[in-house]
């Protein structure tokens, strides 16, 4: 014999709530523009120093590399902060990644 009671289940609670028709579309744009600026933020070097940068990439390409998804989150992230505005996340988002690979950049040549 167990010392148990038998709790009674309503039909209510085992049914799910009505699953609602919006879907979470700003990540596309956000990432589009991290990873636009991710590319913008690449060229700087070479417009700056020349093609003389390819050496300095040889060795260092896993470092910038390794920013390319830190720029798409940066972009999903200013995008969905600033209320999914695009004409807002796009320069404040290349902004934030040029200084990162700016400040990554200056780093390893220092």
């Amino acid at each position: 014999m167990r010392n148990t009671t038998q709790l009674i289940v309503s039909r209510a609670d085992t049914v799910p709530p009505p699953a609602s028709n919006t879907e979470n579309s700003w990540s596309l744009p956000g990432g589009i523009i991290g990873f636009v600026a991710w590319l913008l933020a690449l060229a700087v070097p070479f417009w700056l120093y020349g093609s003389n940068t390819l050496f300095f990439f040889l060795y260092t390409w896993p470092f910038f590399l390794a920013l390319m998804p830190v720029a798409i989150v940066v972009g999903i992230a200013v995008h969905s902060l600033l209320h999914r505005r695009l004409w807002l996340s796009c320069p404040l988002t290349c902004l934030v990644v040029m200084v990162m690979f700016g400040c990554l950049f200056m780093w390893l040549l220092g």
